[in-house]
């Protein structure tokens, strides 16, 4: 289960302020980590494709064959690599479609460098040596987002303006003159500013190692892992300097500036020996985790609990720089995840040697200086309360989101320790009406199956949040928001509110909180009416609120705005809504995704466009081959307008209905629309 939980001792002014400068830093590295991570595979092969053709020419003669296959190690690197993170930028932002013109765009980037290092070399004089391409890494990271962020604001300007019959017309053409407009841009704007860039940052790094300074990067890059910042430095700066790198020269120490996993190894060991409490029955299995499973994240705690431990690794990480610069050792692509497995594998042919000393000499340092500063405390922290459970929460507070390797961390050292009982839960949207007042009846239902009283379960808007709750529950888009609502709870990520795995976790993780509680039983549902998802005996009576003409079963399949597009308009014709909830269903999408499970979407506009609605209905399409909902499919696609809270009894019920798969089955079984109908009717129940 992917919680985070935040106390007292972890409150700190950034925390307070999500749009501070550390989580404005975080987004950013985050947002780059998305779009290096998922093409780092295609990284991999590379380099092993690069090393295979480079071991064969230089121990055999080669054949025409493999000269004729190493030609692909140039187009992958100088094409292939930069449209990969393009085609990821661009569908961050805006899906398959972003992609495709991001991707488009970034081909004006690259030969716009191209042309302009022609320019240079052909004005370079006689017997100086060319300069070498630059392959555009950082180029993609930037266009590839900022096109697909330019075709989607265009696409809004005529969303639902568009005759009928010319959607695919104008869908078409507008991606393609957007994308050419672009790689226009691209090429005349783009392309010189990261030119000049790369040749900053290049002439830093040389700097650096020309002066023997290399190592002091570590005074930045290891407390800015510890804080979640390192992302901004690893993949906007290390790593596309490394692949130039690399490409020229085989290897690069760059990729290793960061990675090595020996400071944070050599901590966990110093702790496995010297340290007291949950901290030392935790570190055995956190060193494994980190050395191994190149899960970095779980050191972070342990730092954190005493901060002169930033000397630790600190003084590790420039011991593993410097070794590598005395032994001129590099990796031959970036080790992703920083496992000793990955960094070996990328480990360049001639430089083994290096690099294993530099894993192993940065653990022994940040041993030594860690168990120092231990062995220093000792007493202290023998004597003291364990704080090892706050680490582990301030470490949570400083990523800004969820960890599974840190909820196991947490877990590990709560274990025999008394937790405040869980009385309240809420369930957290964007609007706090459809998709949150679902996933509370769920969670609702499970908690009363498991006879566990005195626990209110409710659902609100993000921004209505009281301050004061135990336990918020919201989808991974919104979970930061959430916390900064509410500090002081527990949170819960969930991929989707019909059928997350999280609910079984959510009602044991509530069975022990009541264990150790006292508080007075709280009545489910209690509060005020207008926020409060109450139980079906307290709800008004809904009548006619799904009627025969807003039931349509479809052989094919739309795309997601066509069935969007659909339930906008069958609901207006119901005189639900008015023509601008279209609209506000597309501002909902965009903040977070309705589907909310087995093959259920429910699109609904948002909070502000309560004045769209004008009576409580519903609509339900079936879609017999599916209709791809952000990735998701959604068979059945449930619109929903309601006014007050006459539509919660509906929506609960839908819940109770779609939570049973075999439920799920009979409507996809159904032959007709008046049998679809007659199964939803449940729904439709005063």
């Amino acid at each position: 289960m992917t919680t985070t939980s935040t106390s007292p001792v972890a409150q700190s002014p950034e925390k307070k302020s999500p749009g501070g400068l550390r989580v404005g830093v975080q987004k950013v590295g985050s947002f780059l980590s998305g779009m290096i991570m998922p093409i780092i595979p295609a990284l991999i092969a590379w380099g092993i494709i690069t090393a295979v053709i480079v071991n064969v020419d230089e121990f055999t003669e080669g054949t025409a064959a493999t000269d004729a296959f190493g030609e692909i190690i140039g187009p992958m690197i100088h094409y292939l690599l930069p449209i990969l993170i393009a085609v990821q930028g661009g569908k961050m932002i805006y899906d398959i479609r972003g992609a495709v013109v991001g991707a488009t765009a970034t081909f004006g980037v690259i030969v716009g460098s191209d042309f302009l290092i022609a320019q240079a070399n052909a004005a370079l004089p006689e017997g100086v040596d060319d300069i070498n391409e630059i392959h555009m890494f950082i180029g993609a990271m930037i266009m590839g987002p900022l096109a697909a962020w330019v075709i989607k604001r265009l696409d809004a300007l005529w969303e639902g303006k568009i005759k009928a019959g010319f959607e695919m017309l104008v869908n078409m053409f507008s991606a393609g003159i957007t994308a050419f407009l672009m790689a226009v841009v691209g090429f005349f704007a783009l392309a010189p500013i990261v030119n000049g860039l790369m040749d900053v940052l290049g002439g830093a790094v040389r700097f650096l190692v020309d002066n023997g300074l290399l190592p002091l990067t570590s005074i930045i890059i290891e407390p800015a892992k510890v804080f979640f910042l390192n992302n901004a430095i690893n993949h906007g700066v290390l790593t596309p300097l490394g692949i130039a790198e690399a490409a020229v020269e085989g290897k690069s120490i760059l990729f290793l500036l960061e990675a090595n996993p020996g400071p944070g190894f050599g901590v966990l060991m110093a702790f496995t020996v010297f340290g007291v409490g949950a901290a030392r029955a935790t570190a055995p299995g956190a060193a494994l985790i980190q050395f191994a499973g190149g899960i970095h994240e779980v050191y972070f705690p342990y730092v954190l609990m005493k901060p002169a431990l930033l000397l630790a690794v600190i003084g590790g990480g420039a011991t593993g720089v410097a070794t590598n610069v005395l032994f001129d050792a590099g990796l031959r692509a970036p080790a992703a995840p920083g496992s000793i497995f990955a960094v070996l594998i990328q480990t360049a042919s001639d430089s083994y040697l290096g690099v294993t000393l530099s894993v192993i000499l940065s653990a022994a340092v940040s041993f030594t200086i860690a168990a120092f500063i231990l062995l220093a405390s000792r007493k202290r922290d023998l004597q003291g309360e364990d704080s090892f459970s706050d680490a582990v929460a301030r470490t949570e507070a400083a990523k800004g989101k969820s960890s599974a390797a840190l909820a196991g961390l947490a877990a590990q050292a709560a274990s025999g320790e008394a937790a405040g009982r869980i009385n309240s839960i809420i369930f957290a949207c964007d609007a706090g009406m459809g998709s949150s007042a679902m996933g509370a009846s769920v969670l609702r239902k499970k908690i009363a199956d498991a006879g566990i009283e005195g626990v209110t379960v409710t659902n609100k808007a993000v921004a209505s949040l009281p301050g004061d709750t135990d336990l918020v529950i919201t989808q991974q888009q919104l979970t930061d928001r959430a916390r900064g609502q509410e500090p002081q709870a527990i949170h819960v990520s969930v991929d989707s509110f019909m059928d997350a795995p999280e609910y079984e976790e959510v009602v044991e993780l509530v069975r022990r909180s009541a264990e150790v509680g006292s508080a007075q039983p709280i009545a489910v549902g209690a509060g005020p009416a207008e926020e409060v998802s109450a139980p079906a005996s307290a709800q008004p009576e809904a009548s006619g609120i799904l009627s025969r003409d807003r039931v349509r079963i479809h052989a094919g399949s739309v795309t997601r705005d066509e069935a969007m597009a659909e339930a906008a308009a069958a609901l207006e014709a119901a005189g639900a809504v008015t023509g601008e909830y279209l609209a506000a269903m597309h501002q909902r999408e965009e903040t977070v995704s309705t589907f909310m499970g087995n093959e259920l979407a429910i699109p609904h506009g948002t909070h502000e466009a309560k004045d769209a609605i004008r009576a409580s209905a519903l609509s339900v399409a079936r879609y017999d081959d599916g209709v791809d909902w952000g990735g998701q499919r959604a068979t059945f696609v449930v619109g929903i307008a309601g006014v007050g809270e006459e539509h919660l009894q509906i929506l609960s019920r839908i819940a109770r209905l779609f939570a049973d798969k075999q439920a799920v089955q009979r409507l996809k079984d159904a032959a007709t629309e008046d049998e679809l109908l007659e199964l939803l009717s449940v729904v439709d129940e005063g």
